[in-house]
């Protein structure tokens, strides 16, 4: 198992391809039938319809089973084209990881062709609370045009910390585990393929948000959940399909740098208009680090004056 994590990352980079159906993602194949669709790193643009995130989907014998819907109804119409090039199976069910915009709000689309949606019920309550300020976002960054048939279509069908099913064949396992990047979060385990999808408990290559949606603290324990998994390949919510030692640096190891740096500086009496003084400077290497370190600390900071 040790030489297959090795070689992974090398693997997985020749895997990765630009689609011809969306030139801001990429199509990368994880297993047999089990792909991620890659998209950009950066904030929401008119380009990417609001798909600045990664995604999923496996191709089963009863159809497609889609992790994660897209930003905005175009964006899902993308996604879709995307999958079109592997496959002319329908997208039976949409499986949605949390509660951000990218991971819902292309629904709808989905629902048109006749899927199935599902999400845990605290995801489902989560966007319920925020889709109003979501979409508000969503029209300044992707503009209304791109905006433009994007209506709030939630889950069929939801569960509490857990659920499995099989669909044509294949095993899928979800997990809510607590409270992460927002208050719904799950994991998706293909038990067969030890394959881990994240959604946004993972980020890798870019740096995650610590936000009022969040709970850092209870985002550690969430992703220990996760990583006693000891999945082959993590797919996260950000970045490209990868290894658990690569997600435990990227996400793992800065939250509890975060959390511990923090509570130092309110131990010591800091203040926290003085916050950006806390150093995260050996993080500097994960993209949109000079937008969101101070933010996190800054978020961090409040958590722990209710703690």
């Amino acid at each position: 198992m040790k030489i297959i994590r090795i070689l992974l990352p090398v693997m997985l980079f020749m895997l990765t391809s630009p689609s011809s159906a969306a030139d801001d993602l990429a199509l990368q194949k994880i297993a047999d039938n089990v792909y991620a669709i890659v998209g950009e790193l950066g904030n929401r643009t008119p380009e990417n319809l609001g798909n600045n995130a990664t995604f999923g989907f496996v191709v089963t014998a009863a159809g497609v089973v889609l992790i994660d819907s897209g930003g905005t109804f175009q964006g899902a119409q993308r996604l879709h084209r995307v999958i079109k090039s592997v496959t002319d199976k329908p997208v039976v069910t949409v499986i949605n990881s949390g509660g951000q915009d990218h991971r819902w709000m292309g629904n709808g689309y989905f629902k048109q062709q006749g899927a199935q949606v599902l999400a845990s019920a605290d995801a489902v309550a989560d966007q319920r609370a925020r889709s109003r300020d979501q979409f508000i976002l969503l029209g300044n960054l992707v503009g209304q045009e791109g905006l433009a048939g994007t209506e709030a279509n939630y889950a069929d069908q939801t569960f509490g910390d857990k659920t499995r099913f099989e669909t044509g064949g294949v095993v899928f396992e979800i997990y809510h585990a607590g409270q992460a990047h927002t208050p719904g979060d799950s994991y998706i385990w293909l038990p067969e393929q030890q394959v881990m999808f994240t959604g946004d408990i993972v980020y890798t290559e870019r740096m995650l948000g610590v936000g009022g949606q969040s709970n850092s603290k209870s985002w550690i324990k969430v992703y220990e959940s996760m990583a006693a998994f000891a999945p082959d390949v993590v797919v996260p919510g950000h970045g490209h399909p990868t290894t658990l030692e690569k997600a435990d640096a990227d996400t793992y190891g800065y939250l509890k740098f975060l959390r511990n740096s923090v509570a130092e500086f309110f131990g010591n009496g800091g203040d926290i208009s003085k916050i950006g003084t806390v150093d995260q400077s050996r993080y500097n290497y994960l993209l949109n680090f000079e937008t969101l370190a101070g933010r996190n600390a800054q978020q961090v900071y409040t958590e722990l004056e209710w703690e």
